[in-house]
């Protein structure tokens, strides 16, 4: 019995060993996935959700025509690498599926790179190149103030212009102090601060010697003791004067050490265009301040020698006059043109009834800044608005 029972149960397990050798024989390895099953090759995504996707460089600045390589990343990593690129706006910016971006005109678009439903985004500011040999110059005055927003509405403006960056003073409010210019133009048109070539106004003489912004700018503002320069730009000559508090630091009179300074670069510039700027406007339709006499000899000086554009700010309007003599009599063939622009962000004010003679364009309720595109032997003005502001001028003028 014992014999037969052990006889059996070695049957038993013969059977079973034979079964599982068959089942191993009827196939070569393990049922293969489903084709619709995703694969991933090695070092490729995992099975992993995407839980953010960022951006590198996160922004960054390129002119029309120019390119910006951008990168992706997935996180957590390897949760995707492949990426669908697209812009918020085209007719700025283009972006192909490797991340490459290309300036196609001047503003400001968002580059997004998307995976796993995530989203990551660049920020990319498009700047318009002026074309051969002329140069753009740009700005305001009346600008910053650490109480009011409108200095960030334009210096918004001015990231997408690409040139010379102009003041026309009262730069920094309430004072001018090295805190004012630290904390309230710093962070805004501060931004510009490499590319500025500034000029005071009454409000940087509260404090004693305009300290506050001959620090700020340093050797870019000139002589501390005089606060006047001039510089070349392309084709044309530049010459910065100071008005201070209406010229009573500095002096501005005929024989004054200002006007002396004056008359001789004026003397020596050989550029065939000439272009001034300081605070106080010699000729102004504002209820506030109204014409300025004490620059008077400024205008005299720069009609005797040619010059054809003077720009101002201190009434915080925007006001374009025609070509005029020193005496406010039209002058088409050799007339200085005087632009206004104190509309850098400070509050505005209004305008007299009865304009002053020659007075073509005026607007006090926008903030903006007038670019001009300074050509071998004429300029083209565009007054850009800031701010979801509607107002605009534009024109060309020629040299004399």
């Amino acid at each position: 019995m014992q014999n037969r029972t052990i006889a059996l149960v070695a049957t038993a397990l013969a059977a079973v060993a034979l079964t599982f050798a068959a089942c191993s024989d009827t196939g070569t390895g393990p049922t293969p996935p489903d084709s619709s099953t995703p694969s991933f090759a090695k070092g490729g995504p995992s099975t992993k959700p995407v839980k953010s996707v960022s951006v590198s460089p996160s922004g960054g600045t390129i002119v029309i025509g120019g390119t910006l390589q951008l990168t992706a990343t997935a996180s957590p990593p390897n949760t995707a690498t492949s990426f669908t690129w697209a812009s918020t706006n085209q007719a700025v910016a283009t972006v192909s599926q490797a991340g490459l971006v290309t300036g196609v005109a001047a503003g400001t678009a968002n580059i997004q790179a998307t995976a796993g439903g995530k989203t990551g985004t660049a920020t990319v500011t498009v700047l318009s190149v002026p074309p051969a040999g002329t140069e753009v110059l740009v700005g305001a005055g009346d600008i910053a103030s650490c109480s009011s927003s409108g200095d960030e509405a334009t210096a918004a403006v001015l990231d997408n212009i690409a040139g010379t960056v102009f003041t026309l003073g009262d730069n920094a409010y309430e004072n001018g102090t090295s805190t004012e210019y630290a904390n309230c133009y710093g962070p805004t048109w501060g931004r510009h601060k490499s590319r500025t070539k500034p000029t005071p106004g009454n409000h940087e003489y509260n404090t004693a010697n305009a300290s506050g912004y001959y620090g700020y700018f340093g050797s870019a503002a000139g002589n501390p003791s005089e606060g006047y320069y001039s510089y070349d730009l392309g084709a044309w000559h530049i010459i910065v004067l100071n008005s201070s508090s209406g010229c009573g630091v500095i002096g501005c009179a005929l024989g004054s050490a200002q006007d002396v300074w004056l008359r001789g670069d004026l003397a020596a510039n050989s550029k065939l265009c000439t272009l001034a700027y300081w605070h106080h406007p010699r000729f102004n339709s504002g209820a506030a301040h109204g014409n300025n006499t004490n620059v008077a000899p400024f205008w005299d000086a720069l009609y005797q020698y040619n010059a054809d554009v003077v720009l101002n700010g201190h009434e915080h309007v925007y006001e374009r006059f025609a070509p005029q003599r020193p005496d406010a009599t039209p002058d088409a063939a050799n007339g200085i043109r005087q632009f206004t622009v104190g509309t850098g962000g400070r509050e505005h004010y209004s305008f007299k009834a009865t304009p002053e003679p020659n007075s073509q364009v005026r607007n006090a309720t926008a903030d903006g800044v007038l670019k001009l595109t300074l050509r071998t032997n004429g300029y083209d003005w565009e007054f850009v608005p800031a701010g979801g502001a509607t107002f605009t001028d534009s024109g060309t003028g020629t040299c004399h």
